[in-house]
């Protein structure tokens, strides 16, 4: 299936749905930026360290897979030049609508994450990624798109999966998908169904491998990383935290 096209779809309507990662900032948060008081996320709940950030003035920024109006906002709030690259256009016109507010200058580019041939090489300082591989087939593809329009000690910040988190029963947290799970190949035939139906988006869970190797393998050094639990219900927030935070840099 066309699963570019599906979760295109998906996240249109999860937007229609006011879902928690399409809701914009607001006008009190960006007048709290202003003064200083700002925070970003590329997992669900904690915040970026700013000392990942290099001086934000200035800086040429790709969000990719960035829509809704979140993190791009707060960064063209303090300075940067932002591009926001997202497979949904209604999630890009979350970011557009607060740019015209506020005459944040935010460009936006409607498109799949695999491709960014839109943008020369060496086009940006740095990638912000939040937790959104999850939704392509191909990872390490994304990567090597990454090196190429970055420049020369240009930054990745990526939000990744936990591939584990994805193979457990969700109730007795017993290994029950094979690596790597994905909705097209794991699930039981009526279950895919039920979620193409719902227009749920569907997700793949990489191996670290790929998140992570696959990142040295397209050129980057990993400088940092943190853990971080899921923001909502969930028992593996009880015994091991489920998403990563990275942040590297183009060798």
């Amino acid at each position: 299936m066309d699963i570019v096209n599906h979760n295109k779809s998906a996240w249109d309507s999860y937007v229609d749905k006011k879902d928690r990662w399409t809701i914009p900032v607001t006008d009190n948060e960006l007048s709290q930026v202003k003064k200083g008081d700002w925070s970003v996320v590329l997992t669900p709940k904690k915040a970026v360290p700013k000392h990942w950030f290099p001086e934000l003035n200035g800086l040429k920024i790709l969000g990719l897979a960035s829509g809704g109006g979140q993190q791009g906002p707060i960064l063209a709030t303090l300075g940067s030049d932002v591009t926001i690259f997202d497979n949904s256009e209604k999630q890009l016109q979350q970011d557009k609508s607060i740019s015209d507010k506020f005459d944040l200058k935010i460009k936006t580019v409607q498109g799949d994450m695999r491709d960014l041939s839109v943008f020369p090489d060496a086009s940006f300082d740095l990638i912000f990624n939040p937790c959104s591989i999850l939704f392509v087939d191909d990872v390490k593809t994304v990567w090597k798109e990454c090196a190429r329009v970055l420049k020369p000690n240009g930054v990745l910040m990526s939000g990744l999966v936990n591939p584990i988190s994805l193979q457990l029963d969700e109730e007795s947290l017993s290994l029950k998908y094979k690596q790597p799970f994905s909705d097209l190949h794991s699930l039981p035939t009526e279950e895919l169904e039920e979620l193409k139906t719902n227009n749920e988006a569907l997700i793949f869970g990489h191996s670290l491998s790929d998140q992570i190797g696959g990142q040295l393998e397209a050129g980057f050094m990993l400088t940092d990383l943190f853990e971080d639990g899921w923001d909502e219900e969930n028992k593996t927030n009880e015994y091991f935290p489920a998403l990563i935070g990275t942040r590297s840099i183009k060798k």
